[in-house]
């Protein structure tokens, strides 16, 4: 586990780039918008969010932004120093918290199914068992509480390689991969579909799932440098918040999403 969280501190300059490249930024204004949908407080009252493998706060300063209160749950100390940092440089450090700890083995003060919010982001991709990651992530949710779980798409993997590498014998073989490299973070990483998690979902008591799907478009256009222009990228995030939840492109989306009532 070591080994794991130093891989993480050691990409965080390049981690950092990604998230403000146009892509890393469809990914979380997406992201927000899908989760924007089921946030329905009280009165506007703010929730609790627990963010589990949350890393340096992406998706943490901008639920804090809309009045939240988010733990944030990592193993890497550089990444959640960056958390911390980033809360501050935001003016949020009174509705961020960060907490060291491995997601499967929680301080017993989390584990007290009180909050109304729990994100699951990224993290299946760098388990073997998702069931138990999810069982994990439902106790500390309230009865009625929202789950949001993100992954990469194994469903993409062959239309990625083949638009973007024209590898069409490894688009072939991708159809049969649930696995690549996390060249950023130097590791393997597993690949899920929609139809595979939502059963588990299920299985675990879930209710009202529902699948998103995130960047439809972007990993399919190889002009980059188009993505920076500011009025190219304006109308592609409009594109893509337009396809998130429209059937069949959530299906070949990069990154899926899936969110859900805890029973």
């Amino acid at each position: 586990m070591d080994e794991d969280h130093e891989k993480f501190d050691a990409a965080m300059a390049e981690w950092q780039a990604w998230q403000e490249a146009p892509w890393g930024r469809l990914r979380y204004a997406v992201a927000e918008a899908n989760l924007a949908r089921h946030l329905d407080a009280p009165h506007g009252a703010p929730l609790r969010v627990l963010d589990l493998a949350g890393g340096d706060g992406g998706d943490a300063v901008r639920l804090a932004a809309r009045g939240h209160h988010v733990t944030v749950v990592d193993h890497a100390p550089a990444m959640l120093d960056e958390a911390t940092a980033r809360a501050r440089a935001r003016g949020l450090a009174h509705r961020i918290t960060c907490v060291r700890a491995d997601v499967h083995a929680l301080p017993s003060g989390l584990v007290t199914g009180e909050f109304d919010v729990v994100l699951c982001h990224s993290l299946l991709g760098y388990v073997d068992a998702p069931a138990r990651t999810l069982s994990a992530a439902l106790e500390p949710l309230r009865s009625g509480g929202l789950l949001s779980v993100m992954a990469m798409n194994r469903h993409s993997a062959p239309l990625t390689v083949a638009v973007r590498e024209h590898d069409l014998a490894a688009a072939l073989a991708a159809l049969d991969e649930d696995r690549t490299w996390a060249r950023l973070f130097d590791a393997e990483l597993r690949l899920h579909t929609a139809e595979e998690l939502i059963p588990l979902l299920r299985d675990l008591g879930c209710r009202d799932v529902r699948h998103y799907g995130i960047r439809a478009v972007c990993d399919y256009v190889t002009d980059e440098e188009r993505k920076h222009d500011p009025d190219y990228y304006a109308q592609l995030e409009r594109l893509e918040l337009a396809l998130t939840d429209r059937h069949p492109y959530m299906h070949t989306a990069r990154i899926l999403q899936l969110t859900a009532r805890k029973r």
